[in-house]
């Protein structure tokens, strides 16, 4: 197949399609430092549009709070790159779409940007499913230490995205 990204990638949206289409389940992403690389990943493979209900690239904090609904106050107060505000982008994902679960991506993808406590290659992943508890947060936050460079880190979040938006194993 013909396709702009890694097959490492490809294979694996292929996976995320076909399982959650088997269940009849619909998936939301919000994305800050993929910029749209997850959607892009999924979009390659047919049949996408009976699993990828939306995508949101909610790059500026201005937009995580305009179309995702995160607070400002929880921005300013843990920043961007926070469980907090990555929880609050699966959760804003899910309550704007009609997706049964939702993937959140924000982090340090470099070269600039990073800090002592935040370095560059921190990524913060939340996982949010319709009807589940809105205060047991599912996220983690981790650090892609062997991500040499903007170009890996973006990959390295994507993977881990997608790996995310698989259903459970039964």
């Amino acid at each position: 197949m013909d396709t702009l990204l890694p097959a490492e990638i490809v294979d694996l949206a292929r996976r995320v399609i076909e399982e959650n289409a088997a269940l009849g389940r619909t998936v939301a992403i919000a994305e800050s430092c993929t910029g749209g690389l997850v959607a892009a990943a999924l979009t390659e493979i047919a049949g996408s549009s009976a699993v990828l209900d939306r995508s949101f690239v909610t790059y500026s904090n201005e937009a995580k709070n305009e179309m995702l609904g995160v607070s400002m106050d929880v921005i300013d107060t843990f920043g961007a790159v926070s469980i907090a505000v990555a929880w609050s982008m699966a959760q804003g994902a899910l309550k704007h779409s009609n997706a049964d679960v939702a993937v959140a991506i924000t982090g340090v993808a470099g070269p600039g940007g990073g800090s002592e406590q935040k370095p560059v290659g921190t990524v913060v992943f939340a996982r949010a499913e319709r009807g589940e508890d809105p205060e047991a947060v599912n996220a983690e936050l981790k650090f892609f230490e062997n991500a040499r460079t903007r170009s890996d880190v973006r990959r390295e979040a994507a993977i881990c995205a997608l790996e995310l938006l698989k259903p459970p194993a039964a």
